[in-house]
């Protein structure tokens, strides 16, 4: 039996969800001095991701943020995560929602999320022509899926599923399943979207939020500049307050993807990872 939706009330949000076949209840309260949860995304160091796993760790980063690995490599990179102290909290996963088989590939990835403790496999959702009432579907059948297995999708803050607040809350009362939430960027809003900001279109969806990424932007629409977290247009702190009124306790990731067509070196990335970690420490409680 499919548990209820969220029900959001004044000051809390209580959201049914499946895990192993039974029902259990997650409770949202009000503001806590509790810290979250700080992660990065091992693809901010590209083209250099395996200096990130010991830079990470020498910033005293315990959580990360990687690509579902494939079943062959599973126990491999689960030994570089410890020999790194790291902990995956979400995983990026892939599928193409034009087709059926996305449920199935859904599945078999939120198989491997849960063999290696993880609750949120991030997932960008394009329809690629499919008629948006099957995307829904399919999104449906993967929940079904991924709450047979502990674990929450999160759809990402991209065009055509979570372009704005709007789209995502369209989005998930559309789908209306308690393990497909949203992937809140903080970034591609003013990326994506003319006339509003991170904070506005977050206020609109924050009951649905289940991961979020923080993401600096220059605030032009369409233009790629994402620079380190502090650095930009986007209002961090004021996101971090919103959170945190709501009780939010996800993962917050950070992502710093720099500016299109500027390569930068694997000192200057580490640097903008060293300066966003800081920024955010110096903003918000985390672990």
């Amino acid at each position: 039996m499919r548990a209820a939706g969220f029900l959001a009330l004044a000051g809390s949000v209580i959201a049914a969800s499946l895990v192993s076949g039974c029902a259990t209840t997650e409770v949202r309260t009000g503001s806590s001095d509790q810290p979250m949860k700080l992660a990065c995304r091992l693809a901010n160091y590209a083209p250099n991701e395996e200096a990130g796993w010991a830079h990470l760790q020498s910033l005293g980063i315990r959580y990360v943020f990687i690509n579902v690995p494939s079943p062959e490599t599973v126990q491999a990179v689960q030994a570089k995560l410890r020999a790194h102290q790291l902990t995956p909290l979400v995983m990026r996963g892939t599928a193409d929602f034009s087709k059926d088989s996305a449920v199935e590939e859904l599945a078999a990835q939120t198989a491997i999320c849960r063999d290696m403790g993880v609750k949120y496999l991030f997932l960008s959702v394009k329809h690629h022509g499919a008629p948006k009432a099957d995307v829904y579907r399919r999104l449906r059948e993967a929940g079904d899926a991924a709450a047979r297995n502990g674990v929450i999708i999160s759809l990402e803050t991209h065009p055509e599923f979570g372009t704005n607040g709007d789209v995502h809350v369209e989005t998930m009362r559309q789908v209306n399943h308690p393990n497909i939430r949203v992937n809140f960027d903080t970034g591609n809003i003013t990326f994506y979207n003319r006339g509003t900001t991170a904070v506005a279109e977050l206020e609109k969806c924050v009951d649905y939020v289940a991961t979020v990424e923080v993401k600096d932007h220059n605030g032009e629409f369409e233009a790629w500049v994402f620079p380190p977290l502090g650095e930009g247009k986007v209002d961090l702190p004021g996101v971090i307050r919103l959170l945190q009124e709501r009780g939010y306790r996800g993962p917050v990731t950070m992502e710093i993807e720099g500016v299109k067509g500027v390569q930068r070196s694997e000192a200057q990335i580490k640097a903008d990872i060293e300066k966003s970690t800081a920024y955010m420490r110096s903003i918000g409680q985390f672990e």
